[in-house]
């Protein structure tokens, strides 16, 4: 792989000299584009040729990328540094075929836990899980990273579904986010849910003791209006929590792959079985997908191509995900944890160092307040930033017609623009009649945009739970070939431990009870100002 890793490069500096306006064609828009579960991905504004893509798909070959997508599917241990199979798939099996570990189908303990969450969401919209106050109003997901994001986005991005109880969610151990959630809640009827795969994430269970301290302060029975996502049932029974109310998964289901199951809960009580089930479905008929199609056609193999193509072929550090609808607000920031603690890793299965960069830098904002915001750096500036587009083609706000066209038109044109460019003639051309001269010239620099600036688009008709489960099955799988690709361990993240480690060694450090005599100078200096000013 090294080699054709070298070759890639080689073809990503020639492409520095293409013009992706001149390789533009009707013929080059059909075949540069995939669609599957009802959503179509354009990458053909980009400097990727047939050559090019070609010699990515040979790397799939050569990284035995079939091979390696069949042993995730089957139950095998691909995530070898922890010793465990790799199969959040199984949780949006409903197709209920058996999925196999060690020679066990987990198909029964797997819908077995989502009709336990069914009927406990179910109680609780109805109104027959009842607060010390009657019906519950609020829920309150504690969680962190995985626990918290995928959720977060998704109970965000389905808002037009919501018919249960309102929901929210608490994440940083800042003791400003528990309180201003809180804050305006009536405990009598509110549900937390504390969801800790081991029930000792520092954050979660600080946050988890601030809210039962508010609760027993206000309710007779504080721990009553609590349930928890865990496997750690003696946790939980000491933390009070009847084990009717907490909601185990398997090792097999990785943090940043678990909203398809328990961790899903507060969605499935926001949105209910039915629109739950749709969401389940839609992230099973891209997995179905993605096993079938053939790699030229199959949506996240182009998807990770094209990563890989901008970012270990032309040298493209970052990635710019642009979705052009409001609700998909946290969806960047869910998929900067993805990719980047999936991917972000330096050295690959077998501890050698990595013989190129590994996964980029993800981030983004909703279009169009990106637009008036980081767009200029990605018109104008000097490094050229990949921008991953997407939009529907209708929205939920059907009295606002001419809005979602609006929306749907500077989709289009961002990235039309991106591509396309002004020149610096017709920058003047624009300017003539107010400059003139070396003024002319001047001004008009300003106004070009050097366009040739690569972008992909994904289309999908309508943000509905079934389309926003194989968005994220679309993403989830992605990471998978790029990981493949790339060598690594996609499933851990060692690198998440040593910060953890030095911060629960400076707890008693900032409190005054030990020294900072064995930090070093920089540390102890910044904890002895901030002691002085109140720590």
């Amino acid at each position: 792989m090294k080699d054709m890793w070298s070759t890639l490069a080689q073809k990503g500096q020639a492409a520095a000299g293409r013009s992706i306006p001149e390789l533009m064609s009707a013929e080059r828009a059909d075949g540069y584009a995939v669609e599957a579960c009802g959503m179509r991905f354009d990458y053909s504004k980009t400097a990727m040729t047939d050559a090019d893509r070609d010699h990515l798909l040979a790397m799939c070959d050569a990284a035995g990328l079939s091979e390696k997508r069949r042993a995730m599917f089957e139950g095998r241990a691909i995530n070898e540094t922890e010793g465990r199979a790799v199969l959040h798939t199984a949780l949006r099996n409903l197709s209920g075929g058996a999925v196999m570990i060690d020679e066990q189908d987990v198909m029964p303990r797997v819908l077995g836990t989502l009709a336990r969450m069914e009927g406990f969401a179910r109680a609780v919209r109805e109104g027959n899980f009842r607060g010390q106050g009657g019906a519950i109003t609020d829920v309150v997901n504690i969680g962190i990273g995985g626990s918290d994001l995928g959720p977060a986005m998704a109970t965000l991005a389905l808002a037009p579904y919501h018919d249960g109880p309102r929901c929210h969610f608490v994440s940083n151990v800042d003791g400003a986010h528990i309180a201003d959630i809180l804050g305006p809640l009536n405990p009598e009827t509110t549900l937390i849910i504390v969801a800790s795969k081991t029930f000792t994430t520092i954050e979660t269970m600080t946050n988890a003791a601030t809210a039962k301290a508010w609760m027993a302060e206000r309710v007779r029975d504080p721990a009553a209006q609590f349930a928890a996502l865990s496997t750690a049932q003696d946790k939980t029974a000491a933390f009070g929590i009847s084990e009717t109310r907490v909601f185990g998964f398997a090792d097999w289901v990785g943090g940043r792959y678990s909203m398809w199951g328990p961790i899903g809960l507060s969605l499935l009580i926001a949105i209910g079985p039915e629109a739950f089930r749709a969401f389940l479905r839609g992230a099973e008929s891209m997995d179905i997908h993605f096993k079938s199609a053939n790699p030229l056609e199959n949506m996240p193999v182009m998807l990770a191509l094209t990563g890989l193509w901008h970012n270990q072929g032309c040298g493209h550090a970052t990635r710019a995900v642009l979705p052009y609808e409001q609700r998909l607000n946290r969806l960047p920031a869910y998929l900067q944890q993805l990719e980047m603690e999936s991917n972000g890793k330096r050295v690959s299965m077998d501890g050698a160092d990595l013989p190129v960069d590994s996964g980029p830098v993800v981030w983004g904002e909703p279009g169009t307040n990106g637009q008036h915001a980081f767009y200029q750096l990605i018109h104008q500036g000097t490094r050229i930033i990949p921008c991953e587009f997407m939009v529907g083609a209708e929205g939920f706000e059907h009295e606002l017609p001419h809005q979602h066209r609006l929306l749907i038109a500077n989709c289009l044109a961002q990235a039309e623009a991106l591509m396309k460019g002004r020149s610096l003639d017709e920058a003047k051309a624009l300017i003539k009649d107010k400059f003139s001269g070396d003024e002319l010239e001047r001004q008009a620099r300003h106004r070009v945009f050097p366009g040739n600036r690569p972008s992909t688009m994904l289309v999908y008709p309508k943000l509905t739970p079934e389309v926003l489960g194989a968005i994220v099955a679309l993403y989830e799988h992605r990471v998978f070939v790029e990981g493949v690709l790339l060598g690594i361990n996609s499933f851990d993240q060692w690198g998440v431990e040593l910060g953890k480690e030095l911060a629960k060694a400076l707890e008693p450090v900032v409190a005054g009870e030990t020294s900072a005599d064995d930090k070093d100078a920089s540390t102890a200096s910044l904890v002895g100002w901030l002691q002085r000013h109140g720590a």
